[in-house]
């Protein structure tokens, strides 16, 4: 058994101008402030969650 770590890797497309607070603050906690930069975060279900919150401003690049 392997104790890889799955990640995946977001990039920010949409601005949270004009979105609700929490929409915002979801971003910031993805680590994401700015468009079109990218992180690489763990694939965790609070990470999922959180993606799913505001998937109308980030695309899933890459998932390994």
């Amino acid at each position: 058994m392997t104790d890889e770590k799955r990640s995946v890797t977001i990039e920010q497309i949409g601005s949270p101008i004009g979105r609700r607070r929490d929409q915002e603050e979801t971003l910031k906690g993805l680590g994401l402030n700015k468009l079109h930069r990218r992180r690489v975060l763990e694939d965790t279900p609070a990470v999922r969650g959180m993606i799913r919150k505001v998937r109308h401003l980030v695309m899933v690049i890459d998932e390994s």
